[in-house]
């Protein structure tokens, strides 16, 4: 029995599997027929302020016109032809497949299936449970070979947590093998698990559903020797998240798990999120498009909790994050002392000090601070160990995930040499990156460390 989302979660399929590709067509023939989330009010809106603002219309004169019988006929037919184009041909069209290749129900998802699935997960994940769409995703642990965790698990477990609309098969790019690859290499007795979700819901539901999910995880295998973490994005938000509530609900797993590596994670937020919201912001003010700013909250949940990073419930459960929290206003959620945290950073500089601008930058979405846990509010900064951070310099976000470089440092974090020195100083660190650098070829920059 593959190792799935617990019982808890309400808008898991009875059946307890993973999606098919019949579940593709029926997610998506319910998508089209939904109900458009009220852009036939908003289109109204639109409409009226342009005649108000653009054509000199007075404010009386404006509201007759798109309010009188014929505009709102119009308005009820165009809406009508969408809604019914959904209905009678889009939809139905779409069951047809499923009712002609009944084989589809018993065909796991190819990996361009899985790639949008996590896609439309990460953007509209929330609406997709409350729809009771097919498409919303369960948590599930997945092999390294791509298929869903079955047999016996004994002795060290890495689990390998993705970010924002990807999935579990976004570990492995191209021609690298990929962190997953490189780790099994290190050690015959380990084990690698790649964890797939719904990264549209909050992430401290996610992070709740994976202690969950741990806990069941090593009171089925009793064998588990020891437990490590690495998440990518926000995939290192939701194990800090799982981190959080296992040990305040005093979970068996934490006495497993031993080290957590998180990789351009947005620990004090991701500057997308926070452009998202001042676009909302700016339209709500500018005439005629401040409609449009309704459109821009039409965000998953979990897209909104990276604007701060914020992974506990109490975070947002008492405040508007759609329309208000400008501030941040997070809980601390500090790493367990008794667990090694490791964090990595990426900068689109090509080298330390090429440019202010590429540093606030960062990784194209996440900083270096944020991504290294620094704040300038001592109860909200990580307080990691220098020697337990890396900066990899010609590295965008998407890229760190994927990257030889990061993975052998990653290695080294997880399976330190024996023989080497314990005290190894910071100096010494940069000396070995520095010599790393120079003996890269210059046409291939990108994976410069600065630990």
């Amino acid at each position: 029995m593959p190792t799935l989302t617990p019982l808890h979660e309400t808008y898991c399929r009875w059946d307890l599997t993973p999606p098919n590709q019949a579940d593709i067509f029926e997610g998506l023939a319910q998508l089209v027929t939904v109900n458009l989330l009220g852009i036939h009010d908003v289109v109204q809106l639109i409409h009226r302020e342009m005649l108000l603002k653009n054509l000199g219309f007075n404010q009386q004169r404006s509201q007759w016109l798109v309010n009188n019988a014929l505009a709102q006929k119009t308005f009820r037919q165009g809406y009508r032809i969408i809604q019914t184009s959904g209905q009678q041909l889009i939809a139905p069209a779409l069951r047809l497949v499923n009712q002609h290749l009944p084989n589809l129900k018993h065909k796991p998802l190819s990996p361009t299936q899985h790639a949008l699935v996590g896609a439309l997960n990460g953007v509209m994940g929330n609406f997709l449970i409350q729809q009771q769409n097919p498409l919303a995703l369960p948590m599930i642990f997945y092999d390294h070979y791509g298929q869903p965790q079955h047999g016996e698990l004994a002795g060290r477990v890495i689990i390998m947590v993705h970010g924002l609309c990807m999935s579990h098969l976004s570990w492995t790019q191209g021609n690298f093998g990929g962190i997953g690859e490189k780790l099994l290499a290190q050690r015959d007795c380990n084990l690698m698990l790649y964890l797939n979700y719904n990264s549209g819901r909050r992430i401290s539901a996610n992070g709740k559903s994976l202690s969950l999910l741990l806990e069941d995880l090593i009171l089925r295998h009793p064998r588990i020797s020891s437990i490590d973490l690495i998440g990518h994005s926000m995939g290192g938000l939701v194990c800090r998240s799982a981190l959080f509530y296992g040990k305040q609900d005093l979970m068996q797993w934490m006495n497993k798990v031993k080290n957590i590596v998180c990789i351009g994670s947005p620990h004090q937020g991701a500057v997308l999120e926070r452009l998202g919201y001042m676009l909302q912001d700016r339209l709500g003010r500018l005439p005629m498009l401040n409609r449009l700013g309704q459109l821009t909250t039409i965000r998953s949940d979990g897209i909104l909790d990276l604007r701060f990073g914020s992974v506990r419930d109490d975070d947002w459960e008492y405040a508007s994050i759609r329309t208000g929290g400008k501030e941040d206003s997070r809980k601390p959620a500090p790493i367990p002392s008794k667990v090694n945290c490791f964090l990595i950073a990426g900068s689109i500089a090509m080298y330390p000090g090429q440019s202010k601008a590429l540093s606030l930058i960062g990784d194209y979405l996440v900083s270096i601070p944020s991504a290294l846990g620094e704040h300038p509010n001592p109860k909200l900064n990580l307080n990691i160990p220098e020697a337990n951070k890396a900066i990899f310099y010609g590295l965008n976000h998407m890229e760190l995930q994927c990257n030889s470089a990061v993975a052998e440092q990653i290695a080294r974090w997880l399976y330190p040499d024996p023989l080497s020195t314990a005290n190894c100083t910071i100096e010494e660190t940069a000396h070995n990156a520095h010599q790393h650098f120079q003996h890269q070829d210059m046409y291939d920059l990108a994976g410069i460390v600065e630990t």
